[in-house]
């Protein structure tokens, strides 16, 4: 990929390093930051460039189609304070991420732009309603140089993925501009370890190379091996994924070999730091301090020829250095989700080895800002999107009282999350709807938080389909299954065990079920099974319940096998259409639906 300047970008000078810089014969002074590498009358003149110069990495990750603020708890940062505060700052939208990369790049003419994976899926209904299509031409408008796959890049399948990359309207909906056909991403997304069943040939470009004024940079993608447990079957149809070690090590060497020595790997796999502060010192000395999760293991034995990781996945933020293979501190960064931080990478590249002096690697997370000027294109993108989404997303579907948090909640069990989980229940309990005793919601798959606070002109309190859609984007169509309770309890158990053990995925359960959850237990034992109720009465192991959940869950998703080992399958309506069927029914303008209680899981922390 040629890293010529496209129009619109700032005119940017080099900042060069200070140190080792030698002619021949001559010991010369440090050159001073912000030297341009044409000579700069300091000893550097006669067409001598100076040894190193600085290469900027801004990146990002999991923006998920947030085109627009995210509302709520979920579009804020954490900031600690110097006397030990935490403040929350609003931040996010694309209006303002395109004013901070664009402040950020000025003055730097080795500036590269990279994505760590999920930029589409699981989207607002702005990007969401057409197949994404706005989320990748606004990141053509970021000039989003490079982006790693992420799982949910892969949640309509790998054709829908090679049209994101390639362009054309879409198979079934056509394109949605009269006279306007869409042109695809202008930067390669980059899939290494997905490869094709059939051919054992990759999906897409594993890695590409970034070149400028003869600095070159490989830039290596691959998304989390797990995959295959966390997106639909349909979605990952005929794909292979593959360990994200052993093929960052392959094409580092492939890279090496071909003369790039400077590599950079986009893993959309992440951890969890110790705060969720994003300025928080990730290498802090502490005990209990610095990061933890899969991300560590990956970086421990990613090959030292990489010099930096831009990770994912985990929506955190953070900054860290974890040791390489050698030994040698690394730098692995994430900039939490939405667009709210970017991450702003100094490499130093050496003329002379080609490579990046990894002493000299310093990165900081950064504040996407609400009180900064809007970027007036991704305003008027973000403008011609919205009259096209209008007449569907501002319908009224319901009212709340106060705000009701989802994704913005940390507790297990969240108060949207009983939304969800008794809506899906109400509208499949009926014997010709399923006969359902019982619902389970994964968590992950509750997108945004309600809020009560008017998103656009339908007033306060006021849910409108396109904030409903925010909330559950998917569209999953709900099963309603056969299960023992002894598979019932198991269920429950791998909320907290096998692959969710280090990671804790709680279901969000219907009014009825009860139980408590130690978390001072280890594995399966932190689920008390002879707490677990159902409509007060004890689960019973050998007789059998009707569960309703959605088809991601019902094939065994999210690690939770048992629940797909439901027999006597009914498909009923989508999760959305239960949600606004019952908001419809449980809320009006002068009887909203407050935020429900939290009283089903009792917590032992």
């Amino acid at each position: 990929m040629s890293a010529t300047p496209q129009k619109n970008r700032a005119t940017r000078r080099v900042l060069a390093a200070a140190a080792g810089l030698a002619t021949v014969g001559a010991l010369v002074a440090a050159m001073p930051a912000g030297a341009h590498d044409r000579g700069d009358g300091h000893g550097h003149g006669n067409g001598h460039k100076p040894r190193t110069v600085d290469v900027q990495l801004l990146s990002f990750n999991d923006l998920h189609g947030n085109l627009e603020p995210p509302a709520g708890s979920a579009g804020n940062v954490s900031e600690t304070q110097p006397d030990g505060t935490v403040k929350a700052i609003p931040a996010g939208g694309v209006e303002y991420l395109a004013t901070s990369l664009r402040t950020a790049r000025q003055g730097n003419p080795y500036s590269v732009t990279a994505a760590g994976g999920d930029m589409v899926g699981a989207s607002p209904l702005l990007s969401g309603l057409f197949h994404d299509e706005p989320t990748i031409e606004a990141l053509n408008g970021l000039d989003l140089d490079v982006s790693a796959v992420g799982n949910h890049e892969f949640d309509e399948g790998a054709a829908e993925l090679a049209r994101l990359q390639n362009g054309g309207c879409h198979p079934v909906e056509g394109c949605y501009e009269k006279g306007k056909k869409f042109k695809g991403a202008d930067f390669p997304y980059l899939a290494a370890n997905v490869t094709k069943e059939k051919t054992g040939k990759p999906l897409l470009k594993p890695y590409t190379v970034w070149k400028k004024n003869g600095v070159k940079i490989g830039f290596i993608g691959v998304t989390l091996e797990g995959t295959p447990d966390i997106v639909t079957a349909n979605g990952v149809k005929g794909l292979k994924f593959h360990d994200e070690v052993e093929t960052i090590n392959k094409y580092a060497r492939e890279l090496d070999r071909k003369g790039v020595k400077s590599i950079v790997a986009l893993i959309h796999e992440g951890g969890a730091p110790a705060s969720t502060s994003y300025n928080y010192d990730c290498d802090s000395p502490g005990a209990g301090d610095g990061i933890s999760g899969p991300i560590v293991d990956i970086a421990k034995g990613i090959t030292p020829k990489v010099d930096a990781l831009v990770t994912g996945h985990t929506h955190q933020a953070y900054v860290c250095t974890v040791p390489d293979p050698s030994g040698k501190p690394r730098m692995v960064t994430s900039a939490s989700s939405f667009g709210k931080l970017y991450t702003d990478t100094t490499l130093t590249y050496d003329r002379r080895t080609h490579d990046i002096v990894r002493t000299s690697v310093k990165s900081a997370n950064h504040v996407v800002t609400r009180d900064q000027a809007k970027a007036t294109d991704m305003t008027r993108l973000i403008d011609r999107w919205n009259k096209l989404a209008a007449p569907i997303a501002g319908k009224p579907q319901g009212w709340i009282s106060a705000d009701i948090n989802g994704r913005g909640s940390t507790a297990p069990e969240k108060p949207l999350g009983n939304v969800i989980a008794d809506a899906q229940l109400e509208g499949l309990a009926p014997a010709d709807k399923g006969g359902a005793e019982v619902a389970f919601m994964n968590p992950g798959g509750i997108r945004a938080d309600l809020v009560h606070k008017a998103s656009g002109g339908e007033g306060d309190g006021v849910v409108t389909y396109g904030e409903a859609f925010t909330v559950q984007p998917f569209t999953n169509m709900m099963n309603v299954v056969d299960l023992t309770g002894a598979q019932l309890v198991s269920a429950l158990q791998q909320q907290v065990s096998g692959p969710n053990e280090a990671s804790p995925k709680i279901l969000q359960v219907s009014r009825g079920l009860t139980y408590t959850l130690d978390l001072t237990k280890t594995g399966a034992a932190r689920v008390v099974t002879d707490t677990i109720r159902l409509n007060g009465a004890a689960i019973d192991p050998a007789r059998t319940y009707r569960v309703a959940m959605n088809e991601f869950l019902a094939g065994g998703g999210d690690g939770f096998p048992a629940l797909g080992q439901g027999t006597n399958k009914l498909v009923g309506a989508s999760d959305l259409d239960l949600f606004n069927a019952y908001l419809a029914a449980h809320s009006s303008a002068t009887a909203p639906l407050a935020p429900p209680a939290t009283d089903r899981i009792t917590v032992i922390q």
